[in-house]
This record gives C-alpha cells, structure tokens and sequence, in this order.
C-alpha cells in the first residue's frame, strides 16, 4: 500500500519524536480515565456518607490527575505536530528534487497542474493524517481498551451494552467509510482539474480578452468549479452521516446504562457511584470510537494522495545521469551531432533522422526550417532536456549522456524561445548561472544583449525588481535580458532558440554584432525563422521533416536548395534577395 510505504520511509527518522508522543499519549489517557473511578468513590464514601474530608482529599487528586493529564496531552500534541510538519517538510522535497529531474517527457506525461497539486495538496492530505494519528489516533485505542478493562471492573453485568453498541456502531460506520473512498479519488482529480483550467486561463488571458472568449472560459471554469462541488458535497453528505450515527448510539447506550443500572442498584447489585463511573467509561469509548472513525475516513483521501504521490516519486526520468560521469573536457566550444535520430514515445515516425553535423568554436552554426522540421526538438537534445534515440550528440568532444550534469548545464548557455524571467531583481535573474559575477560584468553582458539602456532607465537599476515570469517588462526586454543572463555565465557553448523573434531588425542585427567578439571562443548555435537574423552564418543547416536538406552559406543554399530558396522567397522579394 502507497500510504503505508510514505510513511514507513518518511516518518523512520522521526520514530524517537513518535514514541515519546506514544508514551506522553498513554500517560494523558491513564490519567483521564482514572477520573470517574474517583468521581465514583466520592459519591460513594463522600456524598452518600457525608465525609467532607474525603470529598476534599480525593478532589485534590482529582485535581492532579487533570493537571498531569493536561501537561501530557500538550507535550503530545506539541511533539506529534513537529514530527508531522518535519514529515510534509521532508515530503515535499523530494517530489520537488524528483520532478526537478525530470526531462520533458515526464512533466508532459504528469502535467504541470498534477504535478503542483501533489506537492501541495496530496502532500497536506497526508501530513493531515499524520497530525490526527499523533493526536487522536494513538490515545483512541489505549483509551478503547483502558476504558473497557475499567468498565468492566465497575460492574461485569453491564457489559453487555458494550458488547451490543460498539461493533454495530462500527459495521455502519465501515459501510458509510465504504463509500467514501470512489469519492475521495474522483476528488483529486476534480481539483487537477480546476487548477489545470485556472493555469490557463491565467497564463492566456491576453489571448482570452483579444478573442472576447471571456464568457466561454468563465463557463469552462464553472463547469469544472461545479464538478469539484459536486464531488466535496457528496463527500460532505456522506461525512456528516458519521455524528448523528455516533451521537445516536452514545445517547442510546447512555439511557441503556441508566436504565438497567437503576434496576441494578435497587436489586443492590451495584452503587451509585459505579453507575457513574461506567457511565463515563462507556461515553470516553464510544468517543474513541468516534476519533478512530474519524480518522478510518481521512484514510481513503490520504490512501489516494498517497498513491499519486508514490507515482511521482517511482516515475524516474528518461534522461539519467551516468553512473561514472566525466569530469574532463578534450575541447572547448563544439557540437557534434553524429546520425542522430529522435523518436517521441508512441509516436510512428521520428521527428529527426540522421542527423550528422560539427559546431566549432568561433563560427555560427544555424538552423532553419519551416514549422514542424525538428528545430526545437533538436535544440532540446543539446542542454540534454532529452536523449537521442539513437546516435551521439556530443559537448567538448564527450557525449552528453557520459558528461557530469552540473558541467553539462555550465559548458551551455542555454536561452529557450519563450524568454522567462524569475522573481526578484535584474541582477538576481543575470546572476542566476554566475552567482559570482561583478555589476561590472553584469553590464557588460547588457550592452551586448542591447539590454543596458532600458536597464539604466529604470529606478534601480540591477537592483530594479522583476515580477515572476518577468512579466512587468515587454517581451523583447525579457528577451535580452535571457541573453545577457547567458553571457553572464561565459559558457563553452551558446545555444539560441529563436531567441531574437522578439526583437526588432535593427536591434538584432546590432546585437548579433556585438555578439561576434564575445563568442570569438565558443560554439554559436543559432535556431531561428528569420533568414535576416542567420545570413551571415558561417554554416546553415535546413532541415524538412527531421532531415537535413542542405547545408552551406547563405548564397550557396539560395541556388542548391530549394527548401532555403522557398523560405526565403516568403520572407524577401526577388530585389531584397539580390
């Protein structure tokens, strides 16, 4: 069982942490169900007698069990809540550190929504469990059995009630707990859901209001805020049917216990005092009844977060990291691709096919062709975000799958054709592949990337905050400040996804001329949709279908590749091109 195996591997370091909550639990629960015993004899030998001493000598008692009852019962909570946060803490590390390793294939096969409902969500379900079983759980069964033994010793004839009230109330319990579990699991999807529509609609909301798609989206997020109602509702209904059940039985036990206990103490077979006593020893057992209920249906939400927690964290990634990894580099700044393929699991076709090529330091390498040829998908096998199905890409004369990841991610510089910016400063998100870069060179790298003068203009400058996903500056800027950031980590290898789609002709041609001196030692990989932005690449590589069409210079493929030729042709007039 998923929920069993969390919590054997994740609450193992805390097992000192759990018995002291186990001993502090018992102690509480022996001292509160030492209190009707007394509460028994003071009527008995005090009330009924009239002995005030005693009443006064056994309140005092009384007294400090309930002190030692209420000190215990606060360590235990204090001692069960920090092993239970420790556990969620620990929890949501390693999904973080697992999904973190993932390659795009298995955060496309979980999805980005899934995959934050679990480490939030899924995770409190279980911590939840966890906080209740240090309070509850562990004093409702010492208080089950401490309570019967008690009872008994009251009074045997009276057990019978006991026998009669406690599995029934159980067994109707069960069948409602029955019901429960189709509806927890249907919950959690409900809520991916409704995050996975909200993501959406957050993230596209320019393009919802430029279509005037405001009424349709604000349906499709009723609908699917109405499923996950639906779905907590029954799961209400069904929870709410718990109290009156317990409530019901408690109060019918309790006339029970009066009415044959009366018969009791006038046939002389019983005091009054004892009466009492189990009186209160059967409502403290059917009240543990009711806590273990309680957490018997948090069970079947935790089982199922559980089990979609364990999916994660046994799903490993595709791109795994060798098991004696290279630490020493034979070159600097090249790429080589050698019959290179790439396949999509399930698909019928690659997207790359014998793909063979040479990077080399100081000159630029790009790559164009029209939509759906591979560029991307090509791109992605670089940084290694995905692995080859067959053949060699390799960095620096090492092949990617053999290289040590950290020096894998430090030999490339890496900028994606969606420009994304982190929280917090210009100078943070230009540092994040350098930490220990100077402002100095943080400016430079930002008059390369034609990103110094926006910069200087803001209030702070580097010290100018940045909202997440940047998104308090244009996506040009944005754009260029992920070169900058590039620059600013001084890789071996500079990769460009489409990266200056953004920005206007003049821009980009300034910037890729400021580039050249800066990349005079590093490879230049180029993948782009403008023939303007790769005409004076050193190589050119057009790729159709995932194979490569032609390769040479600008002039070269204008007159031996028609695939280039058309491009071009939809770009450039016939004068332009000349």
């Amino acid at each position: 069982m998923s929920l069993r195996r969390l919590l054997r591997t994740h609450l193992g370091p805390y097992r000192r942490l759990l018995t002291i909550v186990v001993v502090l639990q018992a102690i509480q629960t022996t001292a509160a169900l030492t209190l009707p015993s007394l509460n028994a004899d003071i009527i008995d030998k005090g009330v009924l007698r009239g002995d005030d001493g005693y009443i006064w000598r056994t309140g005092g008692i009384m007294l400090v069990f309930s002190f030692i009852q209420i000190v215990f019962a606060v360590g235990a909570v204090r001692f069960g809540a920090l092993a239970a946060m420790s556990f969620g803490r620990d929890l949501r590390r390693d999904i973080f550190h697992q999904v973190t390793s993932y390659s795009a294939r298995e955060v496309g096969k979980f999805g980005a929504p899934s995959l934050i409902t679990r480490v939030t969500n899924d995770v409190q379900q279980v911590q939840m469990l966890v906080v209740l079983t240090c309070t509850m759980m562990i004093a409702a069964p010492i208080t089950m059995v401490f309570g019967i033994v008690f009872a008994i010793r009251e009074d045997v004839g009276l057990s019978v009630i006991m026998l009669v009230a406690i599995p029934i109330l159980i067994g109707v319990l069960a069948v409602i707990i029955s019901q429960m579990v189709p509806t927890f699991q249907q919950m959690q999807l409900r809520i991916d859901r409704i995050n996975a529509v909200l993501r959406e609609q957050i993230t596209g909301i320019r393009v919802v209001r430029a279509f005037v798609r405001e009424p349709q989206e604000v349906q499709r997020f009723a609908q699917a805020n109405d499923e996950l109602t639906a779905t907590s509702l029954r799961a209400g209904r069904l929870m709410s049917l718990m109290f009156p059940t317990v409530t019901f039985f408690i109060s019918a036990s309790s006339v029970a216990v009066l009415w044959l206990g009366a018969d009791r103490i006038n046939a002389g077979d019983m005091e009054l005092g004892s009466v009492v006593a189990y009186l209160s020893y059967l409502v403290q057992v059917l009240v543990a009844v009711v806590m273990l209920t309680f957490m018997v249906s948090m069970l079947p939400r935790a089982a199922v977060a559980a089990e979609r927690i364990v999916e994660v964290l046994d799903t490993n990634s595709s791109v795994v990291p060798p098991a004696t990894p290279v630490t020493e580099m034979p070159e600097r700044g090249t790429v080589e691709f050698t019959d290179v393929s790439f396949t999509y699991p399930g698909a019928e076709s690659p997207v790359l096919c014998d793909l063979s090529f040479k990077i080399t330091p100081g000159r630029t390498t790009a790559i164009i062709g029209s939509t759906g040829s591979g560029k991307s998908t090509l791109v992605e096998l670089v940084p290694r975000l995905s692995d080859v199905t067959s053949g060699t890409v390799a960095i620096n004369g090492v092949d990617v799958r053999l290289l040590d990841p950290d020096l894998l991610a430090g030999s490339i510089g890496y900028i994606p054709q969606k420009a994304f910016l982190f929280s917090g400063t210009v100078a943070s998100n230009l540092r994040f592949g350098r930490p220990e870069a100077t402002d100095d060179e943080l400016w430079a790298a930002l008059e390369v990337a034609q990103a110094s003068g926006f910069v200087q203009s803001m209030p702070d400058g580097l010290d100018s905050r940045i909202t997440q996903g940047g998104t308090n500056v244009s996506g040009g800027q944005r754009q260029r400040l992920s070169i900058a950031r590039a620059l600013v980590a001084r890789p071996d290898v500079y990769v460009f996804d489409d990266s200056f789609s953004a920005l206007d002709l003049a821009t980009d041609a300034r910037l890729r001329l400021a580039l050249k001196p800066l990349v005079a030692h590093a490879g230049l990989l180029i993948v782009a949709q403008r023939v303007s932005t790769i005409a004076d690449a050193d190589q050119i590589i057009v790729l159709e279908a995932g194979r490569v069409v032609g390769r040479g210079r600008h002039v070269q493929l204008l007159e031996t590749c028609p695939t280039y030729a058309e491009i071009v042709d939809s770009q450039f007039d016939r004068e332009e091109i000349a």
